[in-house]
């Protein structure tokens, strides 16, 4: 914790990639996340004032301007991640008062990488340091999922804003979401290397749609409990009592249950064969993963199954999958180093002559999360 005299702090707060478990948060599933170095970099400084507070953007013109006594929404989607943390600390503490913020990344938007997170996370983050709020890393994890909750209004697990906060150089976390235990598992996969293909592509289902998930697995839950009463979540299910209520589900209520409870599987999978140093076991289970959420999770897109399809024709390839939400973003592959700069050659200029796109790309390498860089007086 900060000394209550520090009147500046510098923050990194860094993105997050996701190995084997997407859109099981929600469901009280398994995950496998890490944040990588690639950060959103914080300056806060307080003000001297009771309840004014600047947050400067680099790259945005205009500062947002707050009251703390006066938070509301804005229209501007961006401001509601500052905004809703803001909501959530002075809800919890009014020690927090007037402070200037300078914010400059170098996360990719849009890419898969929850942005958003680590904008929520590293503003809580400083704020406890500036002011001595008391806050713990997980207080501060959960209060940046309630904001993006409640002023952004997606209904997002914790995986993005715990991966951001509790991450740990060169390990990914095994996340248990039900109750929060985790452990870390070292990350050896040389002479393989993660790579990130940014399809640079958005579709505008993709935040409908998400919510949409939720109360899809949401509607299948709720199914299951009538024959099967300790099924608080798909957490609970199994494939067998999936299949047995069956004919109860419409046809996508029960591709989404089915999807989530294989996907929570793999999860586990995915941890024995790191263990093992079985790095094909780990390809393969992404490649089941991005079927999952291609044929039966239903958020996928044509520009990103045209990349995990590419990348099934190079032996140096031993996975691919989608990546984040969905409807757009990135892939993450496992690639041998050798090859990884003559298969984002190939694989960019096929996607370009496709979709007349030009395709980034990053490498992931597991990353601290959340950490002070600096704190002065």
């Amino acid at each position: 914790m900060a000394d209550k005299l520090v009147g500046k702090v510098i923050i990194d707060s860094p993105g997050r990639i996701n190995i084997i478990g997407e859109h099981t948060d929600y469901n009280l599933g398994y995950v496998l996340p890490t944040a990588i170095d690639k950060r959103i970099r914080f300056t806060l400084e307080r003000n001297n004032t009771d309840t004014h507070c600047e947050i400067r953007s680099k790259g945005y013109e205009k500062a947002l301007v707050v009251d703390l006594k006066h938070i509301a929404p804005s229209h501007v989607q961006w401001e509601n991640y500052i905004l809703g943390v803001l909501y959530e600390i002075y809800s919890r503490s009014k020690e927090l008062k007037g402070f200037h913020c300078a914010i400059e990344s170098n996360l990719p938007v849009g890419a898969g990488v929850s942005s958003s997170a680590a904008l929520e996370c590293g503003l809580a983050f400083g704020l406890n340091e500036l002011f001595a709020l008391g806050l713990s890393k997980h207080e501060i994890v959960e209060l940046s999922r309630d904001a993006e909750h409640n002023y952004v209004g997606t209904k997002c697990g914790i995986m993005d804003q715990f991966a951001s906060v509790m991450s740990k150089k060169d390990h990914v976390i095994l996340l248990d979401c039900r109750n929060m235990e985790y452990r870390y598992v070292p990350f050896e996969i040389a002479p393989y290397k993660l790579v990130l293909l940014n399809s640079n592509v958005s579709h505008s289902l993709a935040s409908s749609e998400y919510n949409t998930r939720r109360k899809e697995c949401e509607e299948g839950v709720a199914i299951l409990q009538k024959k099967y009463p300790s099924v608080a979540s798909l957490r609970d299910a199994n494939p067998k009592i999936i299949e047995a209520c069956k004919t109860s589900m419409n046809p996508k209520v029960f591709n989404r249950c089915n999807y989530v409870v294989q996907e929570n599987t793999r999860v586990l999978d995915a941890v024995e064969a790191l263990k093992k140093g079985d790095l094909e076991k780990l390809g393969a289970l992404m490649y089941q993963t991005h079927e999952g959420l291609r044929a039966l999770y239903e958020v996928s897109c044509r520009e990103l199954d045209f990349l995990v399809d590419f990348s099934k024709n190079i032996p140096e390839v031993l996975g691919s999958r989608v990546m984040g939400g969905g409807f757009g973003g990135c892939t993450i592959n496992l690639v041998h180093e050798d090859s990884a700069d003559l298969f984002i050659q190939s694989i960019s200029e096929a996607y370009k002559k496709e979709f007349n796109i030009n395709l980034s790309y990053f490498e992931g390498h597991p990353s601290a999360g959340t950490t002070l860089v600096e704190f002065k007086a």
